[in-house]
């Protein structure tokens, strides 16, 4: 598995879909816990988990200020409707 520089892991990292990065992350940790892998390829496997678990902890995060955002949109077209209901 290559590491890319940070530049082409940022880029990379923007087109990760959360079940694509956390798929791979499954595959990384299965590959860290099978063993049998060098020094340095189990250190790049684990900078590799991190990036992906960042991936997926961002991806986690938009999902819930999208729903955050529209829980509020909705809650504000009731209370409006609520005080026009009231006139």
């Amino acid at each position: 598995m290559a590491v890319g520089t940070s530049t082409d892991a940022g880029t990379e990292e923007e087109a990760l879909g959360y079940e694509q990065a956390r798929d791979e992350l499954i595959e990384v940790v299965r590959r860290l816990e099978a063993g049998g892998t060098s020094l340095e390829e189990s250190l790049a496997l684990w900078e590799r988990g991190e990036e992906l678990a960042k991936v997926c902890r961002r991806r986690l995060e938009g999902a819930r200020a999208r729903l955050d955002a529209s829980l509020a949109a909705e809650r504000a077209a009731e209370a409006d409707a609520e005080e026009d209901g009231d006139e």
